[in-house]
């Protein structure tokens, strides 16, 4: 039912004397459908990893500090008044034992651990005091670059 525009001598061998060059272009179009399933997953999967220890930060207006160059020493303490090294959310510990770890963190890294800055991140409902509390433990035993951190207010 087909019709050739070749000669009928050819319409017998139809796929034998068929000569294809290799095609000198790159399909595009694979690449790109799997770019963007890896930019859905990143966008889906980058808020997930920015904070370990779920906190509800206080809102101030300042000049962000510059970062550090090592990974930062972050204490967290959630609403419950819950303590957290790093972004550990499953360990809570008390807050007598927290030098002690961010002492050995330090032995860890090399280096001198007290001179290195520690951010404290407060969730805005736990009361001052206890924060102070864990700021005086930190204080106490050496460590002097201690960081509060906020949020930084919006609209004004």
């Amino acid at each position: 039912m087909g019709a050739s525009l070749k000669g009928s001598a050819q319409s017998g061998r139809r796929g034998r004397r068929r000569s294809h060059a290799p095609m000198s272009e790159i399909n595009v179009t694979p690449f790109v459908d799997v770019m963007l399933v890896l930019l859905i997953i990143f966008m889906v999967a980058a808020p997930l990893m920015t904070s370990g220890v779920q906190i509800d930060l206080p809102s101030a207006k300042g000049k962000p500090i510059d970062a550090p160059k090592t990974d930062p020493l972050i204490v967290s303490v959630n609403k419950k008044g819950e303590v957290f090294l790093g972004e550990e959310k499953n360990t809570p510990m008390p807050i007598a034992d927290l030098p002690a770890k961010l002492l050995a963190i330090g032995k860890t890294r090399g280096g001198n651990v007290t001179e290195e800055a520690i951010f404290v991140r407060g969730d805005k409902s736990v009361e001052y005091g206890y924060v102070a509390q864990v700021m005086s433990q930190l204080k106490n035993a050496g460590f002097r670059k201690l960081s509060l951190v906020t949020q930084v207010e919006e609209g004004k």
